[in-house]
């Protein structure tokens, strides 16, 4: 049993634990709970609590809840998607299972004309919403009330990311600064606060101002704001929902004074990251005293230092009066097979988003070990010892057509999976990955079945393992027909290349130009790969990134000269974050030749993934 320090803390929290983790054993199984909760969190004094008991927590910032802007596809228009409820469980199901009890979302979206956002947004003009989007966060806040989470909802966003306060003034044909002060622009964005406060869930049938998922709503992001402003919606928000915390986003330059003395001010929240001459623990100190005596008060966001200095923010909140922390921030299994990824531009090229419970693909920004770490802080702040990992349940496997592009849905707190193929729907089956990783590619294909003989029809199932046990089988997928042999390289390193030229490197920096691929082979001008296979090629197909759409890459197979090839565009480019192009090349040898080479042209070249179809030498070709 676990030991208890705050007994009323530890009584109420393990309750919580508990009745979270009897509705994940079967997240969405059966009609959606209205309200996971028995009640609201409350102020009381300087604390949170939750009816008798005080509320505290350790957890993520999950910033994909209302929106995933990371959902890259090759081939895809462009990088974003509403959340599926499959992937909200997941999401809210890692977070159950760290401890976590709440987590922070990220902003009301905005239309903003330079964005390539598209569709995906809440706030289309003055008064104007969308309600897909709504009804996306409808069901975040209905798998939120399932896993027994609470979310923090910022209303707006200081930065234009995601179109928040510049794109109201823009509406009006204002400059960005009358969003403060222009009672026009203000107007339009207490129709917003209206229009959120006030909604009715379509799956729930619980108005939002009355659904007790929502731990509070914060004003906004990183905001800039004067007092007036803050007063004023403040004081708005508590007349459209007296029922929960209104929380000042005015976060990133330390606690406001005048946010301390607002009434309608529950909580302050500060954000905290690297700074020049001063860590951040002294940071957060600064902080917590700051509020003091006053209000309740939380870290919303830390992160992008050193795992040692991240433990000991952790270590001073906890032993502070100070109501939680959120670092930032876990990104959630994906619909199409692993994660969504997310690598932090102002993180020095190191830090990423985490995906629990941690994997070896992070080790180079301690993934493991903070998520490990969390896990344990997040029951010590409660007075509780560390909950062993479950064994997780089944995953599901994806459908599969062809066998050198098999992935699954993952299961949460798995760390490795066992892949098997059968030559029937009911076996006999034969393991052919006993630790499959769904980790060790980003928006490909998880696993390639190099020995599926051609000829045969192969059926597959996958099972989730982490160090509690192993879950049983998933449902077969199949049949497939294999046709040829596969060679698939992600280009993790040189291990798989025959031969190379001069000049050729592994790259892993700046992985979110290269959709997130955290490791792609370079090609300068003229450079080259060359992969041998012990047969005839049929088909070779390589997935690239250049800066120039023209860029060619020649395939020359055998002795033959180079066919230099056009790539296909495969995506967008540019955009915010400076996207390179996607680009996809294919090539129909009419030689029978078990060598290739990949020739870059007069354009560098990124090569993130090459697939080689073959047959052996004596095998006819398939029809």
């Amino acid at each position: 049993m676990p030991t208890c320090r705050r007994v009323g803390i530890c009584v109420a929290a393990l309750g919580c634990l508990l009745v979270g983790s009897a509705l994940l054993a079967d997240p969405g199984g059966g009609t959606t709970p209205p309200q996971g909760f028995p009640r609201f969190i409350s102020r009381e004094g300087t604390r949170l609590v939750d009816g008798e008991h005080e509320y505290r927590f350790v957890s993520f910032n999950v910033p994909n809840l209302l929106v995933i802007e990371d959902a890259f596809r090759w081939g895809g228009e462009r990088p974003w998607r509403w959340p599926e409820a499959g992937e909200l469980d997941d999401a809210f199901g890692a977070i159950a299972q760290l401890g976590g009890r709440a987590a922070r979302s990220y902003v009301i979206t905005v239309q903003r004309d330079d964005s390539d956002m598209g569709p995906f947004v809440h706030v289309t003009g003055p008064g104007q919403f969308n309600e897909q989007a709504f009804i996306a966060m409808d069901g975040m806040l209905a798998a939120a009330n399932r896993a027994r989470v609470r979310v923090i909802v910022p209303l707006v966003d200081n930065w234009k990311w995601q179109g928040g306060a510049p794109q109201y003034a823009a509406f009006r044909g204002k400059p960005a600064e009358a969003f403060w002060t222009d009672p026009e622009v203000i107007a339009d964005f207490k129709k917003t606060i209206e229009h959120v406060l006030l909604r009715r869930n379509t799956i729930t049938g619980v108005a939002y101002r009355d659904d007790r998922a929502i731990l509070g709503w914060e004003t906004g992001n990183e905001l800039d704001s004067p007092p007036a402003w803050t007063r004023e919606i403040a004081g708005f928000i508590k007349q459209l929902d007296p029922h929960h915390l209104v929380i000042d986003g005015n976060s990133l330059h330390g606690v406001p004074a005048a946010s301390l003395d607002e009434p309608a001010i529950d909580v302050v929240t500060t954000h905290h990251y690297p700074e020049p001459n001063r860590d951040m623990v002294q940071a957060v100190g600064e902080a917590i005293a700051a509020a003091a005596g006053k209000k309740p008060f939380f870290v919303g966001e830390a992160g992008f230092v050193p795992l040692a200095e991240l433990q000991r923010v952790a270590d001073q909140v906890i032993e502070s009066e100070a109501a939680g922390l959120l670092f930032w921030s876990l990104r959630f299994r994906s619909r199409d097979g692993g994660f969504y990824w997310h690598s932090e531009p102002a993180a020095q090229g190191r830090y990423k988003a985490f995906h629990w419970p941690g994997f070896t693909s992070g080790d180079s920004y301690d993934e493991a070990a903070l998520l490990a770490f969390t896990h344990a802080a997040a029951h010590r702040i409660l007075g509780l010892d560390p909950s062993p990992l479950p064994v997780p349940r089944t995953p599901e496997m994806l459908p599969v057509v062809d066998h050198g592009a098999i992935s699954w849905r993952g299961s949460v707190g798995a760390t490795q999976y066992v892949l098997e193929r059968a030559s029937a729907a009911n076996g006999p089956w034969r393991v052919i990955a006993p630790a499959a990783r769904e980790d060790h590619v980003q928006y490909r294909p998880l696993f390639a079945d190099e020995a599926a003989e051609p000829g045969a029809t192969a059926w597959y199932r996958v099972s989730a393992a982490n160090a509690a046990g192993q879950s049983p089988a998933s449902a077969a997928v199949g049949p497939v027909a294999v046709q040829s042999r596969v060679l698939v390289d992600e280009l993790d390193d040189l291990s798989r290349v025959a031969d190379h030229s001069t000049g050729v490197a592994i790259v892993t920096a700046d992985a979110r130009a290269t959709q997130e691929d955290a490791s792609r082979a370079m090609l300068p001008p003229g450079g080259s790969l060359a992969y041998q296979v012990d047969g005839r090629i049929l088909r070779v197909r390589v997935q690239a990134f250049a800066s120039d759409a023209d860029a060619r890459l020649a395939v020359r197979v055998g002795s033959h000269p180079p066919t230099p090839q056009p790539g296909r565009i495969q995506g967008a480019a540019g955009g915010d974050y400076g996207y390179l192009v996607p680009l996809e090349y294919d090539a129909e040898p009419d030689a029978a030749a078990g060598s290739v080479a990949l020739v870059a042209g007069e354009t560098s070249l990124q090569v993130s993934r090459v697939e080689i179809r073959w047959l052996d030498a004596a095998t006819p070709d398939p029809p």
